[in-house]
């Protein structure tokens, strides 16, 4: 297939995609890409190229693609049985379940399955507001998590709140993200302390004291891997427990060790949350979410409940041999050891690039946020240049952050240090080539 006919034939999916798909579903690049297929941390396009993937299906494709293990449990599910219902006992989900709950902290969990990111957070709000009799939850500023009506409803970034609409009475509070805060430039305690004033200051002032809970990234995602100080959680923890306030921490993108800190990643902050929602990598690529919350609270809810497809045999038996690999190849220490050197390779690119205003991250979220050069002004247009630029040249990345202004760089945690230094010298040839 010649390069003019590969294009071709994406100008007609694109027209096709734009016929019958929403316009507010967006899509990357000026030319959009089809992934066709993809081996460890390469994928191949519909045109005919070969690129490194530091996305990971954004964030989905945990372990890398085309993974022996994963797929072989997947075929050998398919012949089986595709699909029960939660109606009836599935051997996998159980184990699953036991898996999880074990690796959650938390005393006498219990697990229920959805199928996606959404679904999990919304749970949490079921079994929350049930709990607590009472709709008013505490969301961070920058957060994001979800495009559900409840999810909307505690997204603090604007760009993703599609309605004001909301089943759920949010009060919003500090993030922890110091770049752009008013209280950026106080050393770390006494920001912290800023931090936490105003948490009480919200609580006392905006919600009547009944709140179902605080829900909570440990790293931010779309946000821009804006993570806070140290102690910033635990004493927010502290706060919440003199309320009575369950900590939900939404693990969607930074579970199952990705951070390189802990399987979850608040628990790295000395922090042990009431509840903990996943979903994304869990099964690699496949639909799956969920949340762990104590029994006293998930069983808050009296009415009868099910998950038609959540739990399926398929996806059941995709995330077992996922967290499977996860442990058997040692994949939070890689992640551990890939992060830190992408974090530095990025940090010395930043010293003769003016166009960088940060560089963070923990593990293999990293965040790389953009500006005009000599302000802390968003660079939205370099950002997308940038963006192109490393397509062009092999290498596939993410954008995120409150401005939109932030590249998001998440290798499948399988990444090697080879392709990191690949990866390195790609992103140093597209900022060498690319003005802000």
């Amino acid at each position: 297939m010649t390069d003019q006919t590969s294009a071709s034939e994406a100008h007609v999916l694109l027209a096709r995609h734009r016929q019958v798909m929403p316009d507010w579903m967006a899509l990357y690049y000026e030319e959009p890409l089809e992934i066709v297929s993809g081996s460890g941390r390469h994928v191949v396009g519909g045109d005919g190229r070969t690129y490194l993937d530091f996305f990971g299906g954004l964030l989905a494709t945990m372990v890398g693609h085309g993974v022996e293990e994963i797929v072989e449990a997947i075929r050998s599910q398919a012949r089986k049985l595709l699909h029960s219902s939660t109606l009836y006992l599935i051997r996998q989900q159980v184990e699953l379940a036991e898996k999880i709950a074990k690796h959650s902290r938390i005393p006498d969990a219990r697990v229920f399955f959805v199928n996606s990111g959404s679904e999990a957070v919304e749970t949490a709000f079921l079994i929350t507001t049930t709990a607590a009799k009472s709709n008013q939850v505490l969301a961070l500023r920058g957060s994001y998590h979800g495009r559900t009506f409840g999810t909307v409803a505690t997204t603090g970034i604007r760009a993703w709140s599609a309605t004001s609409l909301s089943p759920l009475q949010v009060s919003y509070v500090h993030s922890g993200y110091r770049y752009r805060s008013p209280f950026g430039a106080l050393p770390d305690e006494q920001f912290v302390d800023a931090c936490i004033d105003e948490l009480r200051t919200i609580i006392e002032t905006t919600t009547s004291g009944q709140v179902a809970c605080m829900i909570a990234e440990p790293i931010q995602g779309a946000g821009g891997f804006a993570s806070p100080p140290d102690g910033f959680f635990r004493r927010t923890k502290a706060v919440l427990d003199e309320y009575g306030i369950p900590l939900v921490s939404d693990e969607i993108q930074s579970g199952w060790g990705r951070t390189g800190r802990d399987f979850f990643s608040m628990h790295a902050h000395g922090v042990e949350p009431e509840a903990i929602t996943f979903a994304k990598g869990l099964a690699n690529g496949m639909s799956i979410g969920g949340v762990v919350a104590s029994a006293d609270l998930m069983n808050a809810v009296q009415a009868n409940s099910i998950s038609t497809a959540g739990g399926n045999p398929l996806a059941m038996a995709a995330a077992n041999a996922t967290l499977d690999y996860i442990l058997d190849h040692e994949l939070q220490a890689n992640a551990d050891a890939r992060g830190r050197e992408l974090l530095v390779g990025l940090r010395s690119l930043a010293e003769s690039h003016p166009g960088i205003g940060e560089v963070r991250g923990e593990g293999l979220m990293i965040g790389v946020e953009l500006v005009v050069p000599g302000t802390k002004t968003p660079n939205v247009a370099y950002t997308l240049r940038i963006l192109e630029k490393a397509r062009e040249l092999g290498l596939l990345i993410g954008r995120g952050g409150l401005l939109g202004n932030v590249l998001r760089i998440t290798p499948p945690m399988s990444v090697t240090k080879d392709e990191c230094l690949t990866a390195l010298s790609i992103v140093r040839d597209v900022f060498a080539q690319t003005a802000p």
